[in-house]
């Protein structure tokens, strides 16, 4: 055995041995915290929830510090002292996102009704209470299914040339041009997909078309990038094992490296839909807004629920509760999307035995 081994060994032993606070010990010093604070703010008047929230964080920080330097040492002290700054930035993260959905809930769950799902705004004017967002979904759905039907085989495929086939200028510029595009402002892509259709079909020509390449613009580098990094992180020893056996370089790639990091592209393309799921820019200025269904994505306005949300809340009075309400549907089908999307990668992940 090696010196350092010993060494290790050694290490490890003696702090083993060190006395260790109680499971309970955090919760009480927690709870004495909690209780001090809201005293001494009480005793001031000062007694607002965020104030002794924030005091009782700071007191439970320091207490807690302080007693394990005392009974656990220094190791165990900046130990407890990092986890519990951890796990404060993690609430402080918490908060908008805890705030923007109570928020969209409180609002728009009133609103949620059969009728608001299942009816479309034909015939609907001014403050009249009818009305829906039938329309709006599936024109949202159909969309987005465009668009990723256009950005997941391009942004797969550049991701697969820049991992396993790019080198030189070539792939530097792809690169270059990749990160340059994954910070274009919404408006500028849809300020593409209205030039680019303007040209091919005139003016006025509106299609969900247009709306659907207008988001595969911000969707593809995303997906590239996510792509990437995913097949960056599969090991090289299974590709040299796939090439020992004989098989192809392209089947190697499409039966091997994909198969392996589907979990991560799975993951990447949501984050992709997600990226443009809400965008109201880019559809305000290529497909508009529509009263009815449109199921053709060739021809016609559409009403998607980005933009429905975004004129009922500029008509004011009842269109306000459709705006909540069309932000919480919004909010639903992202939900469902990412639920199916953790299902599909755990189906086709490569199984691994224990």
């Amino acid at each position: 055995m090696s010196q350092a081994t010993v060494t290790s060994a050694g290490t490890a032993g003696v702090f083993a041995s060190m006395p260790r606070l109680a499971k309970w010990a955090p919760w009480a010093v927690l709870g004495g915290s909690l209780v001090f604070s809201y005293g001494l703010l009480a005793l001031l008047s000062k007694d607002s929830i965020a104030s002794v929230i924030a005091l009782t964080v700071a007191i439970y920080a320091a207490a807690l510090t302080l007693i394990s330097y005392r009974y656990e040492g220094s190791r165990y002290a900046t130990d407890r002292f990092a986890t519990t700054m951890v796990t404060v930035a993690f609430g402080l993260a918490l908060i908008p996102l805890v705030s923007l959905l109570w928020t969209v809930i409180k609002n728009g769950a009133g609103v949620i009704t059969f009728d608001f799902l299942n009816t479309n705004m034909v015939g609907v004017f001014g403050e009249m209470t009818e009305g829906g967002i039938y329309h709006a979904i599936w024109g949202t759905i159909l969309v987005t299914l465009a668009a990723t039907a256009i950005s997941v085989p391009i942004g797969i495929l550049t991701a697969i040339y820049l991992v396993e086939y790019g080198r030189g200028a070539l792939a530097r510029g792809v690169t270059f041009f990749v990160d340059v595009m994954t910070g274009i402002p919404s408006i500028v892509a849809g300020l593409f997909a209205f030039s680019l259709f303007t040209l091919l079909f005139g003016p006025a020509y509106r299609a969900g078309i247009m709306g659907a390449t207008a988001l595969a613009v911000l969707m593809t580098p995303v997906v590239i990038r996510s792509v990437e990094e995913m097949l960056r992180l599969v090991p090289n020893e299974l590709r040299e094992a796939s090439y020992a056996l004989g098989v192809t370089k392209a089947r190697t790639i499409f039966k091997v490296v994909l198969r392996t990091a589907i979990g991560g592209i799975v993951t990447g393309v949501m984050l992709a839909i997600a990226r443009v799921i809400g965008e109201t820019a880019p559809l305000l200025l290529t497909i508009g807004i529509a009263a009815d269904v449109n199921w053709n994505l060739l021809e016609g306005r559409m009403a998607t629920l980005p933009v429905f949300a975004y004129r009922q809340y500029q008509q004011g009075g009842i269109g306000v509760d459709r705006a909540w309400g069309a932000a919480l549907v919004l909010i639903v089908i992202v939900m469902v999307l990412n639920i199916l999307a953790r299902m599909i990668s755990k189906y086709f992940a490569p199984k691994l035995e224990r």
